[in-house]
């Protein structure tokens, strides 16, 4: 068990949230129904990502969005030049806290502790005040989003289920999904399919417009994907900055790191974003060598409707 220290939440609420979300997201909005939770991503004119989220629906008119903490103010001011059009609010919803459980048993522990079902991957279970969402990687994990006041008191009574951990292992589990979350270093700077968004599901090609759709379709159905998200393991026990950049055998920058953490065997485990070029050769960060591992799904598109 941990708390998501690393993640924050933003509410949309308005009679038409759903279209102004619908004109900003790459997630088609209606599928948001209450059970599927869809990935998603606001991109700039030029395709980049501003943010990438999880969208659940708590009520008619409230969407939820999870997303890294250094960008869910960026995202409220950026979708705050268009709210009063549709006649929505954004709010940071620091009133409300977000665990992890991580475990074989976590979605048996969780769905007993809230007397709520346990959800399937990409979908959520609860009521307006406490959500829980199943999240993929190597073991089974459960994100519980429920009132901040709440939150003590939950991790003093799973505490005899559920050992209490840093956060870094939930980030470590993110890792190993090949789930990349976008931060502060890589704002404005890539393109969803160099995340492999497209293979997790977080982009709807079967919707209509939004801001940066034509880049990230043309990309899509031209493959002018140059660069895309891989599970490498880096031979040190120091955490590299985010952006630090991974070079080939001539010193020429291969790709940079988007997420890193500490694995149990004196290695750092990362997701960079790599050159897709066939022959890259070895390859190493700061004079440490940098081993390619395999993503847990193909590299295809994943259409959410059939996630739905």
């Amino acid at each position: 068990m941990t708390p998501l220290v690393h993640l924050a939440v933003l509410d949309v609420v308005g009679t038409a949230a759903d279209k102004l979300l619908q004109g900003q997201t790459s997630a088609q909005v209606e599928l948001a129904n209450g059970g599927f939770a869809p990935l998603t991503c606001f991109c700039n004119a030029k395709g980049r990502m501003l943010a990438n989220a999880q969208l659940l629906r708590i009520s008619p008119e409230r969407y939820r969005l999870i997303l890294h903490r250094d960008l869910v103010e960026p995202l409220r001011d950026h979708l705050k030049k268009f709210a009063p059009f549709y006649k929505s609010e954004l709010s940071v919803r620091d009133d409300l806290a977000l665990l992890g459980l991580i475990g074989a048993d976590a979605p048996a522990i969780a769905a007993r502790h809230f007397d709520i079902p346990a959800p399937s991957l990409w979908h959520q279970a609860g009521d307006a005040e406490r959500q829980l969402l199943a999240h993929p990687g190597p073991q089974p994990r459960v994100l519980i989003c429920l009132p901040r006041e709440q939150a003590v008191a939950t991790v003093s009574a799973l505490a005899d289920q559920a050992t209490l951990v840093g956060n870094a292992e939930w980030c470590l589990q993110d890792i190993r999904a090949g789930l990349a979350w976008l931060t502060a270093a890589h704002q404005d700077g890539l393109l969803p399919q160099m995340i492999n968004w497209e293979a997790l599901g977080g982009i709807s090609f079967k919707k209509g417009c939004y801001t940066g759709q034509e880049v990230v379709a043309r990309a899509h159905f031209r493959g002018q994907v140059k660069k895309r998200l891989a599970h490498c393991r880096l031979e040190s026990d120091q955490l590299p900055e985010l952006g630090s950049a991974i070079v080939d055998e001539n010193g020429k920058s291969g790709g940079e790191v988007i997420a890193a953490e500490r694995d149990n065997e004196g290695g750092v485990e990362l997701l960079a974003v790599l050159t897709t070029r066939e022959e890259i050769g070895p390859l190493s960060l700061e004079d440490r060598s940098v081993t390619l591992l395999p993503l847990p799904y193909p590299i295809e598109r994943l259409d959410p409707e059939s996630l739905a």
